[in-house]
């Protein structure tokens, strides 16, 4: 079962994305304090952060640049009821932007995309180096052709994080 941690200041929000994603199948633990979260996703592990930009006495745009100081992969939906918070530039980081709303079918699609983005860490299947890794749940690696991540003429497009991995050949 994934696990799903929202971050909203405003406790019916936090009670309405509980109930929503519980019912969805989804296990569901929440916070309405910035300086919880670190500290939540270090001892839960979820697979997805929902996540305010608005908190009372934090930024969410500041707690998303320390999720991906430390778990860059972890997926990231930025929440916002004001639309031009999510064309700054730090919300970039973000795996997704929703802007709230009373219809609940985007956030939805947006963390069910973000789950569908991630793929399980094969441990034993990778050989080689990783062969005497133990995965963990919840662990995920990045698959792209072999040595990508090393070639300098090659890199990830802009959206390639939010909307999918694409690479792109970067030589003139």
């Amino acid at each position: 079962m994934n696990r799903i941690l929202v971050v909203d200041d405003e406790r019916a929000i936090r009670l309405l994305y509980s109930c929503e994603f519980t019912e969805a199948g989804y296990d569901v633990i929440s916070t309405g304090d910035g300086s919880e979260v670190l500290g939540l996703i270090a001892k839960a592990r979820p697979d997805v952060v929902v996540l305010d930009i608005r908190l009372g006495g934090s930024s969410g745009l500041d707690i998303l640049q320390e999720i991906r100081n430390r778990w860059y992969d972890l997926p990231v939906v930025l929440c916002t009821a004001y639309p031009v918070f999510s064309r700054d530039e730090r919300s970039v980081a973000a795996d997704y932007c929703v802007v709230k709303g009373s219809d609940l079918g985007e956030l939805k699609r947006k963390v069910r995309m973000a789950l569908e983005s991630t793929v399980p860490f094969p441990a034993a299947a990778m050989g080689g180096e990783f062969s005497d890794r133990t995965a963990a749940p919840g662990d995920r690696f990045l698959a792209g052709p072999a040595g990508a991540a090393r070639d300098p003429d090659v890199g990830v497009s802009e959206g390639g994080f939010r909307d999918g991995l694409q690479f792109q050949n970067h030589r003139a």
